[in-house]
């Protein structure tokens, strides 16, 4: 199944991904944006930026369960399936919410760059790659001490990231560059 925001439209397509057809189409909150699902618990998050929340759906229903408040203008969330928590990134505010799945709460939010943008779960080491859109940078989070542990510098207004998980590699695309950065995890 597949998952697609529709921003100006505030809903969530459902798409059957064998027959390439939508199956549903739910409403959520203003500005729905980033959007990631835990396979593990069948549970879909979509961030509402213009709300401040991100609406939690439950896949076999196709129905919100829960609305979680956030920071300013949540944009990017990624789940970490092994320890089933949601994280997201809050575009005014400078910081990632950490969100408990099982209890719908904000447990920690970590300062990072300015503007984060992108983000993206390495499950097999439980780090949290964030992209800073406005200083060039990728924070680097510790899961586990939810803090900030590196600050990488990137490209020209770094977006999207993406963790290879057999690796461990990190890729960046820099919007104003036109360029893609590696990042190699130690």
């Amino acid at each position: 199944t597949v998952y697609v925001t529709n921003t100006g439209g505030n809903s969530v397509s459902v798409i059957d991904g064998s027959a390439h057809t939508a199956t549903a189409t739910l409403r959520i909150g203003r500005g729905s944006n980033g959007v990631a699902v835990d396979p593990g618990t069948h549970t879909v998050y979509v961030t509402n930026t213009g709300y401040d929340t991100v609406s939690v759906i439950d896949a076999a229903t196709h129905t919100v369960t829960a609305t979680i408040p956030a920071g300013k203008n949540p944009d990017a969330v990624a789940v970490d399936p092994g320890t089933h928590t949601v994280y997201l990134t809050n575009f005014s505010d400078n910081t990632v919410s950490v969100i408990d799945a099982a209890t719908h709460t904000v447990t920690a939010t970590i300062p990072v760059g300015k503007n984060p943008e992108g983000m993206a779960v390495d499950p097999g080491t439980h780090t949290v790659y964030v992209t800073n859109l406005d200083d060039g940078t990728v924070s680097v989070i510790d899961a586990a001490r939810r803090t900030v542990t590196a600050t990488v510098p990137a490209g020209n207004r770094p977006e999207q990231v993406a963790v290879d998980p057999g690796t461990h590699t990190v890729y960046v695309t820099n919007s104003d560059d036109n360029t893609v950065s590696v990042i190699e995890s130690r």
